[in-house]
């Protein structure tokens, strides 16, 4: 049985080091959603991630799957989609619609893990500044995108979703060719995927993964909307 924890209580967790193996990286239950412990824990490489109908549940796996903005690898398939032009992105002009694209059931018993309390702190951390989406059209229709935090010159990835064959590539080579114009040093893809891989992502230990969050978090961001 897991304990109620508080993830920002560093007496309990000071480093994310006591995450449970099974299930990898189950770190705490229960808290809320403010945006003072999102950040907290995003900081700390912590985020949240439940099913309907159950409490708030910590994770911090190890390893932690991390893409380097400046390590993009772009396959001659997305290169070509990207060359011909046939789509448009924009950043932080749609972030509803993106966060409940990524909502969608794509399940199917038709579930979704982004529950209505979890878009709505999103949806209040983008109103900060924090929360941030690219977004991929095709005929001034959404066809795909991805949203995420940003602390520092960290930016932690947390869903993406297609309508169209490559859309959400699309919207990540974008995202990894601003993020390394503004010498964002890392983007947290938090759990493993061939998708990833193929891209680019690495597995790192946890503990080499907080040490760049020390390094990158506290460094200048841009907490502001990006489309402007």
């Amino acid at each position: 049985m897991i304990a109620l924890l508080d993830p920002d209580d560093p007496a309990v967790f000071p480093d994310a080091s006591e995450a449970l193996r099974e299930p990898n990286g189950l770190l705490a239950v229960g808290g809320d959603l403010t945006a003072e412990r999102l950040q907290n824990a995003y900081r700390r490489g912590i985020f949240p991630w439940f099913s309907p109908g159950d409490p708030i549940l910590w994770w911090s796996p190890d390893p932690r799957t991390v893409l380097f903005p400046q390590q993009l690898r772009i396959s001659r398939s997305l290169a070509k989609r990207l060359r011909q032009q046939r789509f448009s992105v924009t950043f932080d002009q749609a972030f509803k619609p993106v966060i409940r694209g990524c909502a969608a059931p794509r399940d199917w018993d038709g579930g979704t893990w982004l529950v209505p309390e979890m878009i709505a702190a999103y949806e209040m951390l983008h109103g900060q500044g924090i929360a941030h989406s690219v977004e991929v059209w095709q005929e001034r229709q959404l066809v795909g995108g991805l949203y995420g935090i940003a602390i520092g010159r960290a930016f932690f990835g947390e869903s993406m979703f297609s309508r169209v064959t490559d859309a959400s590539k699309i919207a990540l080579a974008h995202l990894c060719r601003q993020l390394a114009d503004w010498d964002f040093g890392l983007i947290d893809c938090q759990m493993r995927t061939d998708h990833l891989l193929r891209m680019g992502a690495v597995e790192l230990p946890r503990a080499d993964f907080l040490q760049l969050l020390d390094r990158f978090c506290p460094l200048p961001g841009r907490q502001c909307r990006w489309n402007a």
